[in-house]
């Protein structure tokens, strides 16, 4: 082939035989370690014999020599490289050698057993000047780091550092073919992340720095190259950039604290820079034998890899600004404060805080599966990209998916690493569910990482939580087999199968954790056995303790003896033909005493200041809150006057105890709610047993029964009887409204849809999606709505409802306790009665309990029996024989009925004003209450009293 013909050869000869004549021998950095050859008088000789000879070799026996020695180099630095890791594991702790002191500057600190390439730099006419002495090829090695397949060789020395000796010939001394020639050679080195002898790092840049790293060098052409050489290269030198900061950062995220996804994601980088070596290796191939390879040609071969390597480069820095490794990130920082609940965790466990552990959040699980799913979509356009973002997605959603697997099949958790989208709060357990007011226990021991939840897993992530809990109920009672392998399910997130897995596991689990609570816990009877105890539900067995602990229950709450109460209730309930002595679960109805008043804890509760709004971690929230047993009597710490002036009645409560799984549904916030209705309900029993006692002795008692001869004294004794009569009838109406019109009817909808549960426990299919028609979270908010619309419709819920209410069973509880003191009063009031045989008979055997009956009303409210002008002379004891006729008696006697009719028609027009108003705006169901209470105002009552003054007269 003639030069004309082949003017690469003839330039390539012509830069070897006379252009490069005075070149420097070029020192490669890379290969100093694996090439370096033993001789006797320690000069460095080049590698190629060929070079050696004074006369020209032709192409071919270059190229094939080149080749050989190219094989002979690669050979001989993967040996070095094997042998420089088996140092490494034998050398760990040797201290790191020390060259030589001779020798100046960058010289000194660069070994001199480099080798020289041959490609680029030919044979020199006169061989420089031998060294006088070969530095050792030992380098310091790196630290250890937790990523297992890190490099831990150090960089090699910067081409700032090189000797003038061993700079080479300036490009500017060149022609453009062999410019191009060195170009090439040099770009083989760059795009494996190497300096070369005319392209090399900016100033700026140091290795050794690993945001640099991250960041990828930038490189410089030395000065002197052909314009359209050097925009050629430019371009390729992005491509260079890119190899390095993605190798950076596969050795950064490989670490063990970014957790198994970005492993994965690492693992799957690592494969696309395999490929890119061998396009490399490949390239180096094809310059060595193909002679018409130009950078042109190169340019050419490396565009598509170029874009490949843009887009993993991309998102390898958008994954690296969300760990602020390249820069600080002020949101990331900020949102690292929201992370409380896993610190607090980890202090729970006896775990310490890492240094800065609060400064920033680590961009891993999900929200890297976030990133590669937003750029596929951003990239969706672009083919090429939407594959290699595709195959990413791929490989890193293993190990999710893995977890995914596991925790919907197993109700299992294996997150070392805290990136699965649902979170785990070790320290809640299930033992707690006797104390847990707030279902701490189901709603936080397993919760949802709302900013690590993938694109894919966003629609579901519910029911993703919701079949693990369910699941983890059924394993925690031996239901599932944790050692069972899951086989047949989906390993990647763009498997057809992906939602089905999803929804057939969370039917299942649904399924099965129905089926544990209403067939094998008896969830149904356990709802009936609790309407018995609590909303006195067929109450023969009550109404019979109620009368056996009468006496007990009279007492100070202080005072009550709640082991014998405890005592009177297993009697009552193992009492043979009552209701409740077939009751399987009558052994978990305990009897204890409530410290705090029912309109207190209720003002408290609508009032926002209940359990939620203080201090979890205050040891006293749970004393405040709780409903402790009293065993005794004794001193409280702290109490108010009405709190001190409660009996037994009013603080009177059933405990009742239910078994994991079904404490779940039965918890302690809606047995806390059950209480509530049942000392609501007792209050208002106790207050009818009142009034009725009160009408006991208005017809029984001689003082009442008597027609006087008075017609003033029989038209107070109507008032009274009215009176008494409109209180009675507000107490039956409002408990009949309570029971029947609230209570009942939303009961037997609850029951329906609980008991329907039964027959939806199977999973209906629709087409190959599974239906589910009934879950378990469903049955749960069925049973506190339930609670909570009762609690509504009872007033409970309501502030003033209850304040109004309040006041008016107090004017009725006044009026009731009042009446024996009335009755003593009505002797010396009438004339026809007064010293008779049989009043005096009566008195003298009576006189104790009105005394002590007077007693206790004066203790309960000093001030309700008060005139404007001060305290009325019946709030004292009083002096006058009972035998002796006062006619200022009955006079003393109408202003009080006066007063107590007039407290009770005020409050009790207020209340149904605000029922009125509250039916229209709120509740509906008020408005029957708002009608039936009518019947007890002031317009019926004082119909009443015209006929029987009619009937009088």
């Amino acid at each position: 082939m003639s030069t004309s013909a082949n003017p690469r050869k003839a330039a390539y000869d012509d830069r070897r035989g006379t252009a490069i004549s005075s070149a420097k021998p070029r020192v490669s950095s890379t290969r100093a370690a694996g090439n370096e050859r033993p001789t006797s008088s320690g000069d460095i000789l080049p590698d190629d014999s060929a070079s050696n000879a004074p006369q020209r070799p032709n192409l071919s026996h270059r190229v094939n020599g080149y080749s050989r020695n190219m094989t002979e180099r690669q050979t001989a630095r993967i040996q070095s490289r094997v042998t420089t890791r088996e140092n490494l594991q034998v050398r760990t702790k040797s201290p790191v050698k020390s060259y030589a002191a001779d020798g100046d500057g960058a010289d000194a600190r660069r070994p001199a057993s480099q080798n020289l390439d041959r490609r680029s730099s030919p044979p020199a006419a006169a061989p420089p000047a031998p060294l006088t002495r070969r530095e050792k090829p030992g380098r310091p090695l790196i630290s250890h780091t937790t990523a297992p397949l890190a490099a831990r060789i150090s960089f090699p020395p910067l081409a700032s550092f090189l000797p003038e000796s061993l700079e080479p010939l300036p490009l500017r001394q060149l022609s453009p073919n062999q410019q191009e020639a060195a170009v090439l050679n040099d770009l083989l080195y760059v795009l494996m992340g190497f300096e070369g002898q005319y392209i090399r790092y900016v100033d700026s840049y140091s290795p050794s720095v690993e945001k640099d790293r991250l960041a990828g060098p930038s490189f410089r052409i030395l000065p002197g190259i052909d314009p359209s050489l050097r925009d050629l290269t430019t371009s390729m030198l992005k491509m260079a950039t890119y190899y390095s900061a993605i190798g950076a950062f596969v050795e950064v995220q490989s670490r063990e604290e970014f957790g198994v996804i970005n492993h994965a994601l690492c693992a799957s980088i690592r494969k696309l820079l395999k490929d890119y070596l061998v396009l490399i290796a490949q390239l180096e191939n094809q310059l060595i034998t193909n002679e018409s390879f130009s950078l042109h040609v190169l340019h050419l071969h490396t565009l598509p890899t170029s874009h490949m390597m843009f887009q993993v480069y991309t998102l390898a820095q958008e994954i690296l600004k969300k760990n602020a490794l390249l820069e600080e990130d002020l949101d990331d920082s900020l949102d690292g404060l929201d992370d409380v609940d896993n610190i607090l965790e980890q202090l729970r466990e006896g775990g310490e805080l890492a240094p800065g552990g609060m400064s920033k959040t680590i961009c891993k699980g999900g929200n890297v599966l976030r990133l590669l799913t937003d750029r596929l979509s951003y990239m969706s356009g672009d083919p090429a990209a939407r594959t290699l973002l595709q195959t990413l997605l791929r490989d890193a959603s293993i190990p999710y998916m893995t977890m995914l697997n596991e925790w919907l099949h197993h109700g299992g958790i294996r997150d070392p690493h805290a990136e699965f989208l649902i979170k785990e709060q070790k320290s809640i357990k299930r033992e707690k569910l006797e104390e847990d007011f707030t279902d701490e226990y189901w709603e936080k021991r397993y919760t949802i990482r709302d900013a690590d939840v993938p694109p894919q897993l966003e629609a579901v992530k519910d029911k993703v939580l919701l079949a693990g809990k369910y699941l983890n109920v059924v394993r925690e009672c031996g239901g599932v087999e944790i050692s069972a392998k899951v086989r047949d399910v989906p390993k990647s997130f763009d498997d057809p199968r992906f939602l089905d897995n999803i929804n057939g596991a969370y039917a299942h689990a649904n399924s099965s954790l129905l089926s544990l609570l209403l067939t094998t816990h008896a969830l149904s009877a356990r709802l009936q056995s609790l309407k018995h105890y609590f909303f006195l539900d067929r109450s023969d067995f009550f109404t019979y303790f109620l009368d056996l602990s009468a006496s007990e229950l009279k007492k100070p709450f202080r005072h009550v003896n709640v082991s014998k109460l405890q005592s009177l209730l297993d009697l009552v309930l193992r009492q043979p033909g009552s209701i409740a002595a077939q009751d399987p679960f009558k052994e978990d109805v305990k009897v204890q005493m409530n410290d705090v008043g029912l309109t207190k804890f209720l003002m408290g509760v609508v009032n926002v200041r209940g359990i939620e709004q203080d201090d979890p971690n205050d040891p006293s929230t749970a004393e405040k809150y709780r409903t402790p047993t009293i065993t005794g009597p004794g001193p409280a710490p702290s109490a108010t006057d009405e709190e001190s002036n409660m009996i037994g009645f009013e603080s009177l409560e059933f405990k009742f105890s239910v078994p994991f799984p079904l404490s779940l549904v039965i918890s302690s916030k809606t047995v806390l709610r059950y209480q509530i209705l049942f000392r609501y309900l007792l209050s208002m029993r106790h207050l009818e047993t009142l009034l009725v006692n009160s009408w006991e002795d208005h017809n029984k008692v001689l003082s009442w029964t008597h027609r006087s001869q008075d017609p003033g004294l029989e038209k107070w004794k109507r008032r009274v009887w009215t009176l008494r009569s409109r209180m009675l009838v507000f107490v039956q109406q409002f408990t009949y409204y309570c029971t029947a019109e609230v209570i009942e009817p939303n009961w037997q909808r609850l029951m329906a849809r609980v008991n329907g549960s039964r027959d939806t426990t199977t999973t209906q299919m629709i087409g190959a999606t599974p239906k589910i028609n009934r879950t378990v979270d469903e049955l749960m908010e069925d049973h506190v709505d339930f609670l909570d619309t009762c609690l509504k419709e009872c007033m409970l819920m309501n502030s003033r409802l209850l304040r109004y209410h309040s006041k008016l069973t107090s004017v009725c509880t006044l009026f009731a306790t009042y009446t024996p003191r009335l009755t003593r009063d009505l002797f010396p009031a009438d004339a026809s009665l007064v010293n008779t045989p049989a009043a005096n008979k009566y008195l003298s055997l009576h006189h104790h309990h009105y005394s002590s009956h007077h007693h206790h009303h004066h203790q309960q409210n000093p001030s309700i029996t008060s005139t404007k002008n001060g305290p009325s002379s019946i709030t004292k004891p009083l002096s006058v024989n009972l035998t002796t006729y006062d006619p200022s008696k009955l006079a003393i006697m109408d202003d009080l009925i006066g007063k107590y009719e007039h407290n009770f028609n005020h409050h009790l027009r207020i209340l149904l004003d605000a029922l009125d108003y509250y039916a229209a705006t709120e509740t509906v169901a008020l408005g029957r209450l708002c009608a039936q209470l009518s019947t007890a105002g002031e317009k019926g009552g004082r119909e009443r009293v015209g006929v029987d003054d009619a009937v009088g007269r």
